[in-house]
């Protein structure tokens, strides 16, 4: 049995990027995306509303974007290393998104990842639609993924650890039985557990007090 299950937040946590920002900027809407975030960080949107909006601006982009965003996707430095040696210690790891399986997937299964979760969007006649298809991802969604996967490997919570850098990461990390902010907004690392300040993902190893041999 598993010692214990490790959840990571995806975009600015797992990956250095933020996928939505990278397919707006093909679909000639980053700066819309922009504010509808900052309306979003502001209070005035919930996350669902937002994804909603900031999905829909790319309406009648072709789905071989995608496939040149999944090649423009850059790991955070010492992701491997972080999920190598989590599974060298016993955990299970698993990562839920707020962003899409269509760039999350390859990534997932070429770090050995043993679940994930994420929204997917929609496409029709090879364009996409504007919208998602499926429940949304949001804060709530990512806290109950982490109390499933913890009840499907028979790992109690008090064993489970989420990583993640903000707002909609935070319920998880409530859920979870140690809670540490990477590379994250303030609010988040003031009610974390631990911090890691430093955007290199294998220290995640030290502070949990795990080596990475």
């Amino acid at each position: 049995m598993p010692r214990f299950l490790t959840v990571l937040d995806v975009d600015s946590t797992l990956i250095r990027d933020e996928v939505i920002d990278l397919l707006a900027e093909a679909a000639g809407s980053r700066d819309e995306v922009a504010r509808i975030t900052e309306s979003a960080m502001a209070g005035e949107l919930d996350f669902a509303e937002s994804l909603a909006a900031r999905v829909k601006t790319l309406e009648g982009l072709p789905v071989s974007v995608v496939d040149d965003v999944v090649a423009r996707v850059r790991p955070t430095p010492g992701a491997a290393e972080l999920v190598a040696g989590l599974h060298r210690h016993g955990s299970r790891v698993a990562v839920v998104s707020g962003g899409f399986h269509e760039t999350l997937d390859p990534l997932a299964e070429s770090l050995g990842l043993d679940r994930w979760r994420a929204n997917r969007l929609d496409v029709a006649s090879g364009r996409l639609t504007g919208e998602t298809t499926g429940p949304i991802v949001d804060a709530a969604v990512k806290a109950e993924c982490l109390t499933a996967w913890a009840t499907e490997f028979g790992i109690p919570l008090g064993q489970t650890i989420a990583v993640g850098d903000g707002a909609n990461d935070l319920e998880m990390m409530r859920a979870a039985g140690l809670s540490i902010a990477f590379n994250a907004k303030p609010r988040v690392r003031a009610q974390a557990d631990l911090v890691v300040a430093d955007p290199e993902l294998s220290q995640v190893l030290a502070v949990m007090g795990l080596s990475g041999r």
